[in-house]
C-alpha cells in the first residue's frame, strides 16, 4: 500500500535547475510528487508517496546529503503540513498551547480549510472559537460544515436574530451534524430546556463549536481543558479580543432581561 510522507526543506544554494534536480531523484526512486508549494520563506514543502517505503528512506538519505539544500523535515504528514502546502504557509501555532491555533481574516480560506478537515472526522470534537463581532466567525464554521459536506444545526446564535433552541426533531439529532453555539447567549439564557439540550448535545459523540467559550464555561462544570481544539480569529494580529462590548450588545439584545447577573447559571 501506498504511503505519504511530508518533506520540506530549506534553500541553501538558490540555483536554476535545482527543483527538477529533487524531481528527477524522486522519479528514479519511484517517489511520486503529489503536491509541492513554497511554505516559507526560502522553504519548499511536498507531499510525496510511493508504494516502498525503502524508496522513501533512501530519498531522505541522499537528500540530507545534498549541499544545495537543508532538509528541516521528513515526516507522515499531519494536518498542518497537508495545508501549508496546499495554501502556500503554516497555520499560526500557539507557542505554549499546542491546541489554539491563530487566523486573521485575510486567512478565512486556510481557516475554513482547517476547521473543514477536523469536521470530517469521526466523534466527539469540541471547538472554541475566540473573535470580535463582525470577524467572520459564524461564516467560517457554516462554509466549513459545508466543505466537510455536514449539515449544521444552530443551538444559540445571534447571526441573524438572537436564537436559542429548546428541541431539536428528526435527523437533527444525527452525530454527523455540526452542532453550533454561542457561548455568551447560552450563558446568559434562563430557559432550562435550551440548557438541557446543550447537555445532551455535550454527551453526544458528536462535533461541537462553541463561539466565546471563556464565556461559556462560566458557571458550567466545564473548562478550556476540554477544548480539543481553540482558534482565534482577528482581524489583524494586534487586535485584543475582549468581552466588554459583546456583553453589552448581548444584554442589548436580550430585552431587558437583565445582562448576565440574573440567571440561575447552568451546571453540565
Amino acid at each position: 500500500m501506498a504511503s505519504e510522507w511530508f518533506f520540506e526543506y530549506e534553500i541553501q544554494i538558490n540555483r536554476p535547475g535545482l527543483l527538477g534536480d529533487i524531481s528527477s531523484l524522486l522519479g528514479m526512486l519511484r517517489v511520486n510528487i503529489v503536491t509541492i508549494n513554497g511554505v516559507d520563506e526560502g522553504r519548499r514543502g511536498m507531499l510525496i508517496k510511493a508504494e516502498k517505503k525503502e524508496n522513501i528512506e533512501r530519498f531522505e538519505h541522499i537528500a540530507s546529503t545534498m549541499e544545495t539544500i537543508h532538509l528541516t523535515k521528513f515526516r507522515e504528514p499531519k494536518l498542518r503540513d497537508r495545508l501549508a502546502v496546499r495554501h502556500g504557509r503554516y497555520i499560526q501555532r500557539d507557542a505554549d498551547d499546542k491546541k489554539t491555533f491563530r487566523f486573521v481574516r485575510d486567512e478565512l480560506g486556510l481557516l475554513v480549510d482547517f476547521m473543514a478537515e477536523i469536521f470530517k472526522q469521526d466523534g466527539h470534537k469540541l471547538i472554541g472559537i475566540r473573535g470580535m463581532p463582525r470577524v467572520g466567525k459564524t461564516e467560517s464554521v457554516v462554509a466549513a460544515s459545508v466543505c466537510a459536506n455536514k449539515k449544521w444545526i444552530f443551538l444559540s446564535s445571534t447571526m441573524i436574530k438572537q436564537t436559542i433552541r429548546s428541541q431539536l426533531a428528526g435527523d437533527e439529532f444525527s452525530d454527523r451534524n455540526i452542532f453550533i453555539l454561542d457561548g455568551i447567549v447560552t450563558r446568559n439564557s434562563n430557559d432550562e430546556k435550551h440548557l438541557q439540550l446543550v447537555r445532551e448535545m455535550m454527551r453526544m459523540p458528536t462535533i461541537k463549536v462553541v463561539e466565546h467559550p471563556d464565556m461559556f464555561i462560566q458557571h458550567s462544570e466545564y473548562s478550556i481543558d476540554d477544548f480539543d481544539y481553540i482558534i482565534e480569529l482577528r482581524h489583524s494580529p494586534e487586535e485584543q479580543i475582549t468581552y466588554e462590548m459583546m456583553e453589552k450588545n448581548h444584554s442589548m439584545s436580550d430585552n431587558g432581561m437583565g445582562g448576565f447577573g440574573g440567571f440561575g447559571g447552568f451546571n453540565f
